[in-house]
């Protein structure tokens, strides 16, 4: 009786494992995909940040800042994130400024789902002669 309960038993360990991977893998790409989508935004709004400082100080642009921004996204990530790069004078609290705006598109990790698309500012305070 013992002898039939293991052979009836034969291969279930396959299938368990099967069952659980198909909860766990989507479980972990999803995981990864939001760990992509914060990475990209961060460094996409440092990158803009650090744009935004640059057009604002003495002696430089918005154009400067465009530039600068795409150049930090090109180090830090692939130069197809600085495609749609903006420069703007803004006010920021009632100071003239500088607004550096980034669009992207970050793609999905796996075969399924839609891209995400990013929209991050950096603001600076224009320097003073």
């Amino acid at each position: 009786m013992l002898g039939r309960s293991r052979r009836a038993e034969r291969g279930s360990a396959v299938v368990d494992f099967v069952l659980v991977m198909l909860v766990l893998i989507p479980l972990v790409l999803g995981i990864l995909q939001v760990a992509l989508v914060l990475h990209v935004r961060n460094t996409l709004t440092s990158a803009a940040v650090e744009g935004a400082r640059y057009a604002a100080t003495l002696d430089r642009g918005p154009a400067d800042g465009v530039a600068k921004t795409r150049a930090e996204i090109g180090h830090a990530l692939a130069g197809s994130y600085a495609t749609d790069v903006s420069s703007a004078a803004t006010l920021v609290n009632g100071a003239p400024g500088v607004l550096v705006t980034v669009r992207a598109e970050v793609p999905p990790l796996g075969l399924w789902g839609p891209g995400l698309s990013l929209v991050v500012n950096g603001h600076a305070v224009e320097e003073e002669k």
